[in-house]
């Protein structure tokens, strides 16, 4: 009786009559088939993923109107065994925003997967080259097809995607600037004639912040300018064969360079410097060290890497900022109680400088 007077209770309020019989498996298999077309061919693998991977064989027998809370938070306990907390993080949005989604279309009457405890991500401060390590990367990769790309991404910080979708229009060598406006990714060929399971995309950077421009010291510039030599070079001798995409950093033949292939050859000319293996991302990680070891304020350390908000650069890389606000308190604290302390070290006094 109480299950019918729920139902009329929903009739009453214009809501449709709950199917008590999909499950949660049928149910996220249609909300799937429902998201080509309206959302990125990147975001929609990585949702059938998770949704393959990880959420039916956990979930995908319970019916839809009888998922719980502790079912959900059972899920998450055995995933976090196995998976970082930041991958069982992306689990429970998928499922958050599907069942939300179930919410809307009165499937179901609350949301059991916004309800459940979210695991806790404990920042991974991640590894970074020293000023010296850099220094014997970029004296590696010098002479390399490759190299300006290195130079670029632990400058300024660049996502692997989006060293490799920077175009030549974007780059005004007088100006000295260099607009981040696409990158390449990896998605799955969904044409099964095509005999591929997986094709690069060249699409255009999703969020004001992440389109961003970069400003150029003299050396990048000249950097850049003998690449472009080399560059034009290389489509000279490709000839016919040669597919324009207005890429900076194509394959010998135009066509966007495959991301994975890059992470094996950075990793190849990391062990060549006898540095050891180390993967693209971990130069995002060293640009922004380096930067904020500089004195680089905050703000302008999250803009260049284009970051959504200032907070996620403070969570990722907050860490780093501790000598600074440790040289800050002392400086306040030595000069009310009479002991100033600079706020930075000195450089060494030039000859024309008193020394007494």
């Amino acid at each position: 009786m109480e299950k019918v007077r729920k139902i009329r209770e929903g009739i009453a309020k214009g809501l449709p009559v709950p199917d008590d019989k999909i499950t949660v498996g049928a149910f996220l298999d249609r909300l799937l088939s429902t998201l080509p077309g309206h959302i990125a061919d990147s975001t929609l693998d990585d949702y059938e993923d998770t949704v393959r991977l990880h959420l039916r064989p956990g979930l995908g027998r319970h019916k839809l109107t009888a998922l719980t809370v502790a079912h959900v938070d059972a899920l998450w306990q055995v995933k976090r065994a196995t998976y970082k907390p930041n991958s069982v993080r992306i689990m429970r949005a998928v499922l958050r925003k599907a069942l939300g989604q179930a919410e809307r279309e009165g499937l179901v009457a609350r949301n059991v997967a916004a309800l459940s405890i979210p695991p806790r991500i404990n920042t991974d401060e991640g590894r970074t080259l020293t000023v010296d390590q850099s220094r014997t990367l970029l004296d590696q990769v010098a002479e390399h097809r490759m190299g300006t790309l290195v130079l670029l991404s632990l400058i300024f910080g660049l996502r692997r995607g989006e060293a490799l979708g920077l175009m030549w229009s974007d780059f005004g060598s007088e100006a000295r600037t260099l607009r981040v406006t696409h990158a390449v990714k990896r998605v799955k060929t969904r044409d099964a004639d095509s005999g591929r399971k997986i094709r690069l995309l060249i699409s255009e950077l999703k969020t004001r912040k992440s389109r961003r421009t970069l400003c150029l010291t003299p050396e990048p510039v000249d950097a850049l300018k003998r690449h472009r030599g080399a560059h034009n070079r290389e489509r000279l001798e490709a000839g016919q064969e040669w597919t324009e995409h207005g890429l900076i950093f194509p394959t010998a033949f135009g066509n966007p360079s495959d991301p994975d292939t890059f992470s094996h050859l950075f990793s190849k000319l990391a062990r060549k410097a006898e540095l050891g293996h180390w993967h693209p991302h971990e130069l995002r990680h060293s640009g922004a060290s380096l930067m904020l070891a500089q004195g680089t304020p905050l703000h302008v350390v999250s803009d260049v890497l284009g970051h959504a908000s200032i907070a996620i650069t403070k969570d990722v890389y907050g860490h780093l900022m501790e000598g600074d606000k440790r040289a800050a308190t002392e400086a306040i604290s030595g000069a009310l109680l009479g002991r100033p302390v600079p706020l930075a070290p000195r450089l060494a006094p030039t000859d024309t400088e008193e020394t007494g």
